[in-house]
């Protein structure tokens, strides 16, 4: 959502507080974790008011999607076109007006006549543009005229069902719908996200209103299979939404996709936003959409990926000085920077862990999140980041796109990001609401081919500062206390990380030569053993310099046990 000046901000935080005031004791984590973002401000916002021309949007042709582009005189996400200007009902308007909302975003005033026409949308915008409100407020329209479910149905219908890539945007779409539904007591929306009971959210289902539904695609799967009724509540959706179309299909969720598109009748209106629009969402189209729907693009030609008040630098350092350069690198930027607020990215959960317990022991406010900490715990960290200053938060790509911290002053990318979009999506996190920030990424010499696919980004190399022998000595003596158990799991998710980096992966001998540099960057002068088990599934048998963990080779187990 966009905003309209500090009045309205706070105007937005007392109303989430009031929210947080209905946090009662048996909710689970994902009734919690949606009121914790009600009691979140939007960030969607602006610092100023810019003059924008309405996009132009032409009319489609039978079978190709159509084009809205913002004219290139300006970079603003902000249209002059108020809410009221569209036929939307007075209690929905009203709830805008209350958050403070007035004016809409690019997206928002593209995307909405077509919706309200009865199109399907394939929506290109960046993140942060007010994707979420986009969808939402059509969707409540479609909830608002639909008939009411009689009381004696076993099964009330579904009538729009989000689905969103991670449990952290599923939440904040969640939270952004109550808001919007604050005089629509009627409606009901839910989340149901992994790292929660799936019988308390069946119960949760059963017993409240949900016409609305928010979920991930893998608890989404596991409700049409498990979950009485379930089925026959889809058939009664008329609004599909993939929100960020694209990291849905990054994330491998294309077959769960299509088993959802195939569980919703066909006469529905769907919607796609998406950050960017590469081939594998143009194909989703073809199953998702209707041959005549409307490709709206709110991302001007030419225009850059990232944010032009970020300064973008990178290092090339061998492995053995990443950690030290990673703890002058902080210092320098806390020791510059009052009220600091830093995001480290890492390759991996078990590298994230490493990480942040090596900060700890090097005495810094440090958090981190990844997907191997429970949902309950990485929604307190995550809101605890949100409102803090002066604290630096380690993790993994779970808290790359969508999720919106404010003020973060700089952003760190350890090692090899998964691909260009990766990098840029991170890089996102900083310089934000027209702020200034800052990002650097630290590879290896041999990680330095990646800097190929940004080289249209204003990225500059940065000097490697003199080696700080004192600063050395803190981070060795800091990873000697850093439990070996998690020194053994980052090892073995790094190998596996940099397995599946087809350029680093093609000669296995190399790719065992570099862990084992990772290993003695960690100060262990042999690197663990790994179960031979595992080193199967990952196709690392008999390379040399890999140690076998005492075990067993469960296959061949069973073959010898076959042959007796």
């Amino acid at each position: 959502m966009n905003s309209d000046g500090p009045k309205s901000g706070k105007k937005r935080r007392e109303l989430r507080a009031k929210h947080l005031k209905k946090l009662t004791s048996d909710e689970d984590d994902s009734v919690k974790l949606v009121k914790e973002n009600n009691n979140r401000v939007p960030k969607r916002g602006r610092e100023g008011q810019s003059d924008v021309d309405e996009p132009l949007i032409k009319k489609a042709a039978s079978t190709k999607p159509v084009e809205a582009q913002i004219p290139k005189t300006s970079d603003s996400y902000l249209s002059k076109t108020r809410f009221d200007q569209f036929p939307l009902s007075p209690l929905s308007l009203k709830a805008i007006a209350d958050a403070g909302f007035k004016t809409m975003t690019v997206v928002q005033e593209a995307t909405l006549p077509l919706i309200l026409k009865g199109k399907d949308v394939l929506a290109k915008a960046k993140t942060g543009t007010g994707k979420t409100v986009a969808f939402l407020l059509p969707s409540i329209e479609a909830v608002i005229k639909s008939p009411p479910a009689s009381r004696d149905n076993r099964h009330p219908p579904i009538i729009v069902l989000v689905v969103c890539p991670t449990r952290e945007l599923a939440c904040q779409a969640a939270a952004e719908a109550n808001i919007l539904l604050k005089y629509h007591p009627s409606i009901g929306v839910q989340v149901v996200i992994g790292g929660t009971k799936l019988p308390t959210e069946q119960r949760r289902m059963q017993k409240s209103p949900c016409q609305i539904l928010v979920a991930t695609p893998g608890r989404l799967k596991d409700h049409i299979d498990n979950t009485s009724g379930f089925a026959t509540r889809l058939m009664g959706v008329k609004v599909l939404v993939l929100d960020e179309a694209d990291h849905l299909l990054d994330m491998g969720f294309r077959r769960d996709i299509e088993r959802i598109i195939a569980a919703v009748p066909k006469e529905r209106q769907t919607f796609l936003f998406s950050a960017t629009v590469p081939e594998e969402v143009r194909q989703i189209c073809h199953v998702a959409l209707k041959r005549d729907h409307e490709f709206v693009n709110c991302v001007q030609e030419g225009a850059g990926e990232t944010h032009q008040k970020v300064t973008q630098m990178y290092m090339i350092a061998s492995l053995d000085r990443h950690f030290s350069l990673l703890y002058g690198l902080l210092k320098q930027h806390i020791a510059d920077n009052v009220g600091y607020k830093i995001i480290i990215f890492c390759t991996t959960a078990m590298v994230t862990r490493l990480v942040a317990d090596l900060l700890g022991k090097l005495c810094m406010n440090v958090r981190e999140i990844h997907s191997r900490k429970p949902q309950s715990y990485r929604t307190r960290v995550s809101d605890e980041f949100r409102k803090s200053k002066s604290i630096i938060l380690v993790t993994s790509d779970v808290s790359a796109r969508g999720v919106d911290y404010p003020d973060v002053s700089l952003v760190v990318q350890m090692g090899l990001p998964s691909d260009r979009e990766q990098y840029i999506h991170r890089l996102g996190r900083t310089g934000r609401k027209g702020k200034e920030g800052e990002g650097v990424l630290l590879l290896a010499p041999w990680e330095e081919y990646f800097l190929s696919s940004v080289k249209d980004l204003p990225i500059t190399q940065t000097s490697l500062p003199p080696i700080d022998h004192e600063a050395v000595k803190k981070v060795q003596k800091g990873l000697s206390q850093v439990e070996m158990t998690n020194k053994e799991a980052a090892y073995q998710a790094w190998l596996g990380y940099y397995k599946s980096q087809k350029k680093i992966a093609r000669d296995t001998t190399r790719l065992v030569e570099l862990a084992n540099e990772f290993s003695r960057s960690m100060g262990l002068s042999i690197p663990p053993a790994i179960p031979i088990n595992v080193l199967g599934k990952m196709g690392l048998k008999n390379v040399p310099g890999l140690r076998i963990a005492p075990g067993f080779d469960k296959k061949k187990t069973k073959r010898n046990y076959r042959s007796r």
